[in-house]
């Protein structure tokens, strides 16, 4: 079917960063077909979608997250991380089964996509239950089973077989809306010789790594105290930025570990608000994009942020460092917009196929009713976007053509079942 969405304001977040009023995006399968003025002629259309008073812009990419950690959500706030890791969140989270996974996961899916995320990362555990919901959702999603080392070495070897499997099993599954990554939790949580021994599987399968890393000060004063280095040089020594690596957080670095990452291409997912409710830091993000670092947003779990509203780390990422280092343009909002979409994109290694919109990539779009008082007067849409737009905003989603949400009517999920659900598998573990 050939669908053209016509009349629109069309954030295009190309090299140019166009906008283009009175604007159009046509696609036909999963690809972009046309994108530019409001063409007079339409018969050659199959659907006319009349965008009128709508922005239509490329669907926002959370580059880090823990999809089915959703059921943790406002149980144990306002502590420091490892103290809401280890004393709070693993206990629970050491029950959970497939079920408990599928349900928390399905409550994300549902967030994301009425909040604008067409493409996340997820890691994790029973990932073939994350994997069954992104495909039947729609969604598109990089996924990867989470390793962690701290246990005996057969419950290593059963791990890294584990999560082997899964990522040469699901890797271009559902029409290609899911891919894969091999993820070693993080330093802290590895023994140096099981970080190797992943990314030695990464180099097989031919995968990206993903890794949490510098997240708080801690874990970098506990890595040089276990392995006389800190995180950035113990992963380049280890090997780890010999393969694609999108690491989480990133934010305790030192000037020498940001030129590191530039050197290897390391990618960079800025969890904003996690790591200011967790008290973790303020990542250099301004430091990073001027080398050349890919900066992209994520979320993190809703248990550390508490939702999965990605236009909430849009601005905060273009409002905050503008405080820190008192500098008001430290990060503008048009780079802070490709950080949710040109940036992810890249962040999830597939630059030439999302993004932005252009013809030829994929037709991952979402559209904002901007017929809002805080849209108006309608001086600057990129501005609207960042620092006045919100998730509930939105009204239309549409991953590879097909939409999710079409009128802010949820088309793939079944909200009341996935919520019920939800809280039914929360009320089965023992607290």
């Amino acid at each position: 079917m050939k669908t053209i969405i016509t009349h629109a304001n069309v954030i295009t977040v190309n090299d140019q960063n166009e906008v283009i009023a009175d604007g159009a995006v046509a696609f036909e399968g999963n690809r972009i077909t046309y994108v530019g003025p409001t063409p007079g002629d339409l018969s050659g259309y199959d659907q006319v979608i009349d965008g009128r008073h709508k922005y239509v812009l490329p669907g926002l990419i959370n580059t880090h997250g823990h999809a089915g950690m959703s059921l943790l959500r406002g149980y144990a706030d306002d502590l420091p991380l490892q103290e809401w890791l280890e004393e709070k969140m693993w206990p629970l989270e050491a029950q959970f089964t497939r079920e408990q996974v599928k349900w928390g996961t399905h409550l994300s899916l549902i967030e994301m996509i009425r909040s604008g995320t067409t493409t996340f990362v997820d890691m994790y555990d029973h990932m073939g239950a994350v994997a069954e919901a992104v495909a039947s959702s729609g969604m598109r999603a990089r996924l990867c089973r989470g390793v962690i080392g701290l246990t005996s070495e057969e419950e290593r070897r059963r791990k890294l077989e584990e999560a082997t499997t899964f990522a040469r099993e699901w890797n271009q599954q559902a029409d290609g809306r899911i891919t894969t990554m091999m993820a070693p939790h993080a330093p802290y949580t590895c023994p140096p010789d099981y970080i190797m021994q992943i990314v030695e599987r990464a180099e097989v399968l031919n995968l990206p790594i993903h890794i949490h890393m510098s997240e708080t000060r801690f874990e970098v004063e506990q890595n040089v105290k276990d392995y006389g280095v800190r995180p950035v040089a113990h992963l380049e020594n280890l090997g780890v930025f010999r393969r694609p690596t999108l690491v989480a957080h990133a934010v305790h670095l030192t000037d020498e570990e940001i030129e590191t990452l530039a050197k290897y291409d390391v990618k960079v997912s800025h969890n904003v608000v996690s790591n200011l409710k967790l008290a973790s830091g303020v990542a250099r993000v301004p430091e990073m994009l001027a080398k050349g670092i890919d900066v992209s947003l994520g979320t993190d779990s809703s248990a550390s942020n508490n939702n999965l509203n990605l236009f909430e780390e849009l601005k905060l990422a273009a409002i905050l460092h503008k405080g820190v280092t008192y500098n008001p343009v430290a990060v503008p909002a048009e780079e802070a917009l490709r950080m949710a979409t040109r940036y992810g994109a890249a962040c999830v290694f597939q630059p030439e196929a999302l993004g932005s919109l252009e013809v030829g990539k994929q037709a991952d779009m979402i559209m904002l009713d901007a017929s809002q008082a805080h849209y108006h007067p309608a001086h600057n849409p990129v501005s609207h976007v960042v620092y006045a737009a919100n998730g509930h905003d939105v009204t239309d989603s549409i991953v590879a053509g097909t939409f999710l949400m079409r009128n802010r009517e949820l088309l793939t999920i079944d909200e009341e079942k996935a919520v019920s659900e939800a809280n039914r598998m929360f009320q089965l573990l023992k607290r």
